[in-house]
């Protein structure tokens, strides 16, 4: 949600911390300890992002690799083509608002169900669905305009006279 690993690291911490105060809120009846705890980490991330007021850089080290290798892939374009998608997934979720952003984290990229990411941003289920519906078109849509060319230039021969 933030774009950066660094304060990933700290919303954990700071998500774990308060579940181990006395008396921290957490009521079964309610819903799914996951739900609970994604929930307080929303919120954690809103507070930062708040905070920092603009724009969040995206935070990718090259030695950092976002999905394990499964397979030795010894073709340079394939990899780099495989990263700069991965780059191209990154800013396009970055650039949806926030609310398609929530539910593309937690149902499609945490795989949390839907019943567990509506009590973890306050809303009903349906409403995660049609969020998830909508973010879901925005991305395919930023996706498919990044990969068509921006500018074409029109070739045309030119007769030299001599």
């Amino acid at each position: 949600m933030s774009g950066s690993a660094a304060v990933a690291e700290d919303v954990t911490q700071e998500v774990f911390l308060a579940l181990l105060r006395e008396g921290c809120g957490y009521d079964p009846d309610r819903g799914t300890l996951s739900g609970y705890l994604f929930g307080i980490a929303r919120k954690l991330v809103l507070r930062h992002v708040d905070r920092v007021r603009g724009d969040v850089a995206l935070d990718i080290d090259s030695d950092e690799n976002p999905l394990p290798q499964l397979a030795v892939n010894d073709d340079p374009l394939i990899d780099l083509t495989h990263r700069e998608g991965i780059e191209s997934l990154r800013r396009a979720v970055q650039a949806l608002p926030r609310p398609y952003r929530e539910v593309v984290v937690l149902c499609d990229l945490e795989e949390v169900d839907y019943a567990d990411a509506a009590v973890a941003l306050g809303c009903p289920i349906g409403t995660v669905r049609s969020r998830l519906h909508r973010a879901r078109a925005l991305l395919l849509e930023k996706l498919t305009q990044e990969r068509s060319p921006r500018h074409t230039i029109a070739w045309k021969p030119v007769r030299c006279l001599s």
